[in-house]
């Protein structure tokens, strides 16, 4: 009598079509693992993902502003689960694996710091090795999560997680699907965080951008993701060349009026300092760190162990040890 997971590989032969990744077909973990008789290894991976501390982590972690003021601005976690869903509705239509979408998207910001690309771009000049959030969320998912164990995903998983940036030759569709939608979110709800903030107001965004894409933030994410599925064929996942090049001028216009805006990144000067003070810290006090960070200290050095610590912190954790090791306690207010 075959098993739930069993059931759903044999109807994923007809609902994955020939260009998708089915979980059967799957290259396996790392470390080979008996297989659920419920769910399939790509939902194993989604589940993995949903429960572990660093995901749960994204919600007090910046996506664009700073500390803002309001219960409506995006975090790491909102932008996560918003990728996830535009991925999946891609997926589906199609035909491809949704379950390896979702555990892309759930899993592929899972290394960001605190305080967004900013914290980024410090770790990357503060720690010798270079610091690039994609590499961490790997990183999270294989070496530190579960106390050292990392969570044993699905090679696809992985390597869907490592190249969510930049991409690969060798990318499935899923990988794909999911870097175009990671794009396609965060510069559509950036921009609608931007006006709620009032860094700038609908009327100013750009004539083309309210042509071809629409006024309101779901007409835009509509037309993208509409045209996305409507011109990929064949195994090829794109857009129409017009699309595409909105798309561009999009992208272009949120870097040069969105994303170094002043007001927008007022705070960020200070992002490099407090960082760099952590790791100084606690590079020069190891014993300081948590002592499930011993293992990564003994195999590849304190550095190592403090950008795996501080990488990991949320905004408002990062600013109380921050405040615990160089504010006086005589200074605190109460």
């Amino acid at each position: 009598m075959s098993c739930p997971r069993e059931e759903r590989e044999e109807l994923e032969k007809i609902l994955v079509g020939p260009y998708g990744v089915r979980a059967a077909d799957s290259k396996g973990r790392e470390h080979p693992e008996e297989e659920c008789a419920v769910r399939t290894c790509f939902q194993r991976d989604v589940d993995r993902i949903t429960h572990s501390k660093s995901f749960r982590r994204l919600k007090h972690k910046t996506q664009v502003f700073l500390q803002p003021e309001g219960d409506h601005y995006r975090t790491r976690l909102t932008h996560t689960l918003e990728v996830t869903r535009l991925a999946r509705t891609v997926a589906r239509a199609l035909r491809l694996n949704e379950d390896l979408c979702e555990a892309i998207g759930l899993g592929h910001d899972l290394g960001h710091t605190p305080f967004g690309h900013a914290g980024e771009r410090a770790l990357n000049l503060i720690y010798p090795g270079g610091f690039k959030h994609y590499e961490q969320s790997l990183r999270v998912v294989d070496v530190l999560e579960r106390d050292g164990q990392g969570l044993n995903l699905c090679y696809e998983t992985r390597m869907g997680i490592l190249n969510h940036t930049h991409g690969a030759p060798d990318d499935t569709r899923e990988a794909t699907v999911v870097r175009l939608c990671d794009r396609i979110a965060y510069i559509n709800h950036d921009l609608d965080d931007s006006i709620r903030a009032g860094i700038l107001t609908a009327d100013a965004v750009p004539e083309r951008i309210r042509r071809e894409c629409g006024e309101r933030n779901s007409e835009r994410i509509n037309a993208f993701v509409t045209d996305l599925i409507t011109n990929s064929r064949g195994g090829e996942i794109r857009m129409s060349d017009e699309m595409w090049s909105t798309f561009q001028f999009f992208h272009s216009f949120m870097y040069s009026d969105i994303y170094t805006n002043p007001v927008a990144k007022g705070e960020e000067s200070k992002v490099e300092g407090i960082l760099r003070m952590l790791y100084d810290h606690y590079t020069a006090h190891p014993e300081k760190l948590p002592e499930d960070f011993g293992g990564i200290i003994e195999r590849e050095g304190v550095e190592r162990a403090a950008v795996d610590y501080i990488s990991g912190m949320t905004d408002s954790y990062a600013m109380e040890k921050f405040g615990e090791i160089y504010i006086p306690f005589a200074w605190t207010v109460k």
